[in-house]
C-alpha cells in the first residue's frame, strides 16, 4: 500500500535469454565412410520399396556389365555368375589392372557422378564379393545389415539402426547375391524355396525371403559376428555384467550346471553362449546343434552339427530334433543347441535329465518367468500328450539357471538377470534371482543408467560350486 501518494511502478529487471546449449556436433553423412547421403523419394514412390535414381542405375549397370565380362572371359569362364569366386591377391590384381586398362583405353567411360577408384572397387565387389553390401560386411562396427528390397538397406551400428543409402540395381541383382550365399552350402533360392536360412563363411547368420513371398522385393538380413571373438573381459568392459557375475557364470559352467540363455531378438544370446563356452574344460566332449552354424567354440573336442533343408535333389529334411536324438548316441558330455524353437526342447530337457549336465541352449523370451512359460509351450509342440504339471517338473529338474540377456532402449546389451530354478512349489516352478540389473533411468546423453546388484540370496547350488573348487564367500552375494 502507498503511504505517500502514488508510487512509481517498479519494472521487473530484464534478463537476457539463456544461451542455448550447443549440441555435440554429429558426423555428417558426407563424412561417414559407410553411409551414403540419402535423397528424398520422388512423389508416388512406394515408401517400403524406395527408388533408384536413373544416374545411379546407369552406373550400376555399367559396373555389373564390366564385372560379368571379366569373370566370364578372364577370371573364371566355367563358373556361373551366381557362384562366389575366391578373392585372392593374384586375382584381384588381374581384375584391377583389367578394369584400369579398359578405362585408359577408352573402352569404358566412368560417369562423372562417381570417382574412378570407387568405380573400380565396386566392380571388384561385384566380381568377388556381395556387391553393394560388401563394404557393409567388411565394416567392423556394423553388427546387422537389413536389405528391404533392392533400394532400401538399413544397418545397425552401436545399437542404433540407420538407413545406409546403399542400393542394388533391381530384384534380380539382390537374388543373385542371395544365390552366392546359399549355393556353397548346398541350398537353393528360388520360387519353390523362397525362405532361406544360411550363413556367411565367417559364421554370420543370413536370412532371406525372395519372390513370390517378398512383396516389395527380395530381402536379406545378416547378423554379423565380430571378427575378433568377444571374451568375458570385453563384456565386463562394455558394462554388460560385473566381474562378480562373470565369476559366478564361470563357476556355473565349470560345475556343469544346465543353463538356458533367454532374451529377445538381437539381445546377444548367441554372443553370450559363445563367451560362456570358453569356460568348458578342454577335455569334455561337446556336441553343438544349430540351424545355421554360428557358435564358435575354441575347444578341439567339439562336434558341430547343422540341420538340412530338403531340396529337389535330396528331399530328406534333418531337423534340430533329429540332430539332438542322434547326438545322444555320440557320447557327448555336453550338448549345446543354438536355439530351441519347437519340439526339440523336450529332447533337450531329456538330455539334461539323463547325464548330460552342463548343457546349454537359448530361448526367445523377455524374462526368466516368461522363459519357463516359453519352454512349456515348446515342449507341448513336440506332439507328446503330457500333463502340464509333468512338463513343469521336467523343466524344474533339468534347467538349473536362466541367464536373461536384454537389449535396452539405448541399444546397449546387458545381462539383466541370473536366476536359479529351485524346484516346484505345488504346480509352480520356483525362481530365485541371484543377480539383477536395476534400471534407474537415463543419463543426460541418452544412455541407460543403472547398476548390477546381487540380491542378497545365496544360490541353492552353492554346495555343488564348492565341490568344484569355487568357494565363493558370503559377501559375494551381499546386496550392495
Amino acid at each position: 500500500m502507498a503511504l505517500f501518494g502514488k508510487t512509481k511502478k517498479r519494472e521487473a529487471p530484464t534478463r537476457k535469454p539463456p544461451k542455448p546449449k550447443l549440441k555435440k556436433k554429429e558426423k555428417a553423412p558426407e563424412d561417414d565412410p559407410i553411409l551414403i547421403p540419402l535423397k528424398p523419394d520422388p512423389p508416388g514412390a512406394p515408401p517400403q520399396r524406395g527408388f533408384i535414381a536413373s544416374e545411379l542405375a546407369s552406373t550400376m549397370r555399367l559396373q555389373l556389365k564390366v564385372a560379368d565380362n571379366l569373370r566370364q572371359r578372364v577370371l573364371a569362364p566355367d563358373l556361373p555368375l551366381d557362384m562366389p569366386l575366391e578373392r585372392t591377391d593374384e586375382r584381384e590384381q588381374v581384375a584391377r589392372k583389367a578394369v584400369e586398362d579398359l578405362i585408359q583405353g577408352g573402352r569404358i567411360k566412368v560417369p562423372n557422378t562417381i570417382k574412378q577408384p570407387l568405380f573400380i572397387d565396386n566392380v571388384l565387389n561385384e566380381i568377388f564379393g556381395y556387391g553393394p553390401i560388401e563394404p557393409l560386411i567388411e565394416a567392423d562396427d556394423v553388427s546387422e545389415i537389413m536389405v528391404n528390397g533392392p533400394f532400401i538397406i538399413f544397418i545397425e551400428r552401436k545399437g542404433k539402426i540407420v538407413e545406409s543409402g546403399h542400393k542394388f540395381l533391381n530384384d534380380n541383382h539382390v537374388e543373385r547375391i542371395v544365390a552366392r550365399i546359399v549355393k556353397p552350402l548346398g541350398r537353393r533360392a528360388n520360387s519353390d524355396e523362397p525362405l532361406i536360412d544360411a550363413r556367411l563363411p565367417d559364421g554370420s547368420r543370413v536370412n532371406s525371403v525372395i519372390r513370390p513371398c517378398a512383396l516389395d522385393g527380395p530381402n536379406i538380413t545378416i547378423r554379423k559376428f565380430s571378427k575378433d571373438k568377444l571374451k568375458m573381459e570385453d563384456l565386463i568392459n562394455f558394462g554388460s555384467l560385473t566381474s562378480n557375475m562373470a565369476r559366478f557364470l564361470e563357476a556355473l559352467v565349470v560345475s556343469r550346471r544346465n543353463i538356458v540363455v533367454s532374451g529377445g531378438t538381437g539381445s546377444g544370446k548367441t554372443t553370450l553362449i559363445n563367451v560362456l563356452s570358453a569356460f568348458i574344460p578342454e577335455h569334455e566332449r561337446t556336441v553343438t546343434i544349430e540351424d545355421a552354424a554360428e557358435l564358435q567354440f575354441k575347444q578341439r573336442n567339439v562336434v558341430r552339427l547343422e540341420t538340412k533343408k530338403p531340396t529337389p535333389d535330396s528331399p530328406t529334411e534333418i531337423s534340430i530334433r533329429d540332430c539332438v536324438v542322434n547326438a545322444l548316441r555320440m557320447r557327448p558330455e555336453r550338448i549345446v543347441i543354438g536355439e530351441c524353437r519347437s519340439g526339440e526342447a523336450l529332447d533337450m530337457l531329456q538330455a539334461m535329465n539323463t547325464g548330460h549336465d552342463g548343457s546349454m541352449t537359448t530361448v526367445h523370451s523377455n524374462s526368466p518367468r516368461d522363459c519357463i512359460s516359453r519352454l512349456e509351450t515348446l515342449v507341448l509342440m513336440a506332439g507328446v500328450d503330457l500333463p502340464l504339471t509333468t512338463v513343469r517338473r521336467q523343466i524344474s529338474s533339468a534347467v538349473h539357471f536362466i541367464v536373461q540377456a536384454s537389449r535396452l532402449r539405448d541399444g546397449s546389451r546387458k545381462v539383466t538377470y541370473i536366476t536359479e530354478v529351485q524346484g516346484m512349489e505345488g504346480d509352480i516352478v520356483t525362481l530365485t534371482d541371484i543377480f539383477k540389473f536395476h534400471d534407474t533411468g537415463d543419463t543426460s546423453d541418452g544412455k541407460v543408467d543403472g547398476i548390477h546388484q546381487a540380491t542378497g540370496i545365496r544360490p541353492k547350488s552353492d554346495y555343488i560350486l564348492r565341490q568344484n573348487g569355487f568357494n565363493l564367500p558370503a559377501t559375494f552375494f551381499f546386496k550392495d
